[in-house]
């Protein structure tokens, strides 16, 4: 997904941040610098982000093209996906994913570190595949899932690379609250509008409190993190997206 697959506007005071490249919105570089660019750009101008994708697809996650070229390609990928999922806990501002489609690996990692997060019911899959895909889950994904997903799932989920229906993902704690397809933008719009009326600085203080020790904990290990990946997905399932 290129840099022109994000697009930004403006609904009052929550910013909307959709990608849409037509296909399985896959992070690339310029896609994860894009997104980070927008999201600065929200934190200064708006009260709330609202991150969309298209219809059927959130995101299919990080880009295959990238990680099938090698480690030193597969970890700076991988990193830079991470650094973006850490701005998104870092952000002052309330962000909300409407989630109307499949988020797999990356991408349900994108929804992760929404603050809330409403899905679309339909035959749609979100999880973390990258185990069954013969690679390990970076530190800042088992904790970004420890964070948000029920007690009951958490090594379902990630060791054992579950997938779940987003009825079943919101008892996961993937979502918070699943619609029909045809209400999901103007509900996440209204959950995100909801959002931004709450008084700061205290939503961001309190927002920056929860996460300051993990947030530490995870800039800290980044770079022995990226060390430690040894492979990327199987070649089985090169040419896809993740």
């Amino acid at each position: 997904m290129s840099a022109a697959a994000v697009h930004y506007s403006t609904v009052d005071r929550v910013a909307r941040i959709q990608l849409d490249d037509g296909k399985a919105n896959a992070l690339g570089h310029a896609a994860i610098e894009a997104l980070r660019a927008a999201l600065a750009r929200a934190e200064r101008e708006a009260g709330a982000v609202l991150l969309l994708g298209r219809e059927g697809r959130f995101s299919g996650g990080f880009d295959l093209a990238v990680m099938g070229a090698g480690i030193d390609a597969i970890r700076a990928l991988v990193r830079a996906g991470g650094e973006l999922f850490l701005h998104c806990l870092e952000l002052r501002v309330p962000v909300v994913a409407g989630c109307a489609g499949h988020a797999v690996a990356g991408g349900a990692l994108l929804v992760l570190a929404a603050d809330y997060r409403v899905g679309a019911r339909g035959n749609f899959k979100l999880g973390l595949s990258e185990v069954a895909l013969g690679m390990s889950l970076p530190l800042y994904a088992i904790e970004l899932a420890r964070l948000r997903l029920s007690k009951r799932h958490f090594a379902r989920a990630t060791q054992q690379a579950e997938l779940y229906a987003p009825d079943a993902a919101q008892d996961a704690g993937y979502l918070d609250r699943v619609v029909e397809p045809a209400e999901l933008e103007r509900a996440a719009l209204a959950e995100a509008a909801r959002l931004a009326a709450l008084p700061q600085p205290a939503f961001a203080e309190t927002k920056a409190s929860m996460h300051r020790e993990l947030l530490q904990q995870l800039h800290a290990t980044l770079d022995a993190d990226m060390a430690r990946i040894q492979r990327g997905p199987s070649s089985a399932r090169k040419g896809e997206s993740r």
